[in-house]
Parts: C-alpha cells; sequence; structure tokens
C-alpha cells in the first residue's frame, strides 16, 4: 500500500527547494536525511532528501534530483508516497483504513460510510456518503468521533445538531430564529 507522506507545493528560492504539505504525522521519520522517497507522478521519481528544514512551522525540503527552480516549480502539486501496510500508532489511521467503514450515531443508528478523508487546514474531516447520497465533511475530531474501530468496521458520531445533511429536515425554526422579513410587525399599525 503506497502512503503519502506529503504533497509539493510551491517553489523556494532558486536551488530547488520547495514547501510541502505534511500528510503524516513524524515529518521527521518520513523526511530524513537520504531517505527516498516515491511519487505520484510517472516519469518523476524517486526522490532523494538531501536537505529540511521549517520556518514558521512549514516544512521545506531539497532533493539531490531537483538543482534549480524550474525543476522545483515543475513538481509542485506531486505527492510524495512511501510503501507501508498499516498504521502503528494508537489513535493514527491511514485514510485506507478509514475508507468503507460504517458510520453509526452512538444511538446505533447507521448514518452512511466514510468514503475519504481531507485535509483541511484547521484539521482532518471524514468525508461521509449519507444514506441519501448527500456528501457530509465530519471534522475528526475525538468529540466527534469518539470510536473508531477498523477491525469492527465502523465508526461511531457523536455529531451536533444540524452537522448531517438528514438534520435538515429536522430543524425547526422558532420566533427566536426567524429574519427580519419572517418577523411579525412591531408598530401595531395597520397601514
Amino acid at each position: 500500500m503506497l502512503l503519502t507522506v506529503a504533497r509539493v507545493g510551491r517553489a523556494h528560492g532558486l536551488r530547488g527547494e520547495v514547501a510541502l504539505d505534511l500528510r503524516t504525522d513524524t515529518p521527521e521519520e518520513r523526511l530524513a536525511d537520504g531517505t527516498v522517497l516515491g511519487t505520484d507522478r510517472s516519469g518523476v521519481g524517486p526522490l532523494t532528501v538531501v536537505r529540511t528544514r521549517i520556518q514558521q512551522g512549514r516544512w521545506y525540503v531539497t532533493f539531490a534530483e531537483v538543482t534549480d527552480r524550474t525543476g522545483a516549480e515543475a513538481l509542485r502539486g506531486v505527492s510524495l508516497v512511501v510503501e507501508d501496510d498499516a498504521s502503528d500508532e494508537e489513535d493514527a489511521w491511514y485514510p485506507h483504513e478509514l475508507r468503507g467503514l460504517r458510520v453509526e450515531h452512538v444511538d446505533g443508528r447507521v448514518l452512511g460510510e466514510v468514503v475519504g478523508l481531507e485535509h483541511l487546514p484547521a484539521q482532518d474531516v471524514l468525508v461521509v456518503r449519507e444514506p441519501d447520497g448527500a456528501r457530509t465533511l465530519v471534522p475528526f475530531v475525538r468529540a466527534i468521533v469518539p470510536v473508531v474501530d477498523v477491525p469492527g468496521g465502523r465508526v461511531v458520531l457523536d455529531p451536533p445538531g444540524g452537522l448531517l445533511a438528514a438534520d435538515a429536515a429536522n430543524l425547526v425554526v422558532s420566533d427566536e430564529t426567524a429574519g427580519p422579513d419572517d418577523a411579525p410587525d412591531a408598530g401595531g399599525q395597520d397601514g
């Protein structure tokens, strides 16, 4: 199984350095000097890490095979991959381990199926396909996803009201939530 370690961002400087969008919790290990990484683009790679550095929380890497800005710009959007079988960390899962899991509510109702995992700037989100086909993004945080049971083939959600598309049919609009056009006349005069 090929796992994505990072995605190459923009070129930085003139000597082939590139910014990375990390997809690993252990970049120090996965991007150590001398590490050889595969890519998801044919004709590109493998790439050998020569140097890494962190500036303002962002990772930058230089590869032995890329020595100028033109080469670095050509790498933009390439995913750096490694061969791996399964996650060995507790409370850490790879996207392929989550895809296809049944999504259940804490009360036991089936809510859908996990169809992916997306990495957003604030946090990762599970992509859930609900029974009606709606695609919902669920923040992948313990408060909302308290149980991930890969061997059991399920994840359990404790979603706040309104998070799921199926909740839209159950939303109640009251006078407190009515907008200005829905508010009763306050003037008291017919006009």
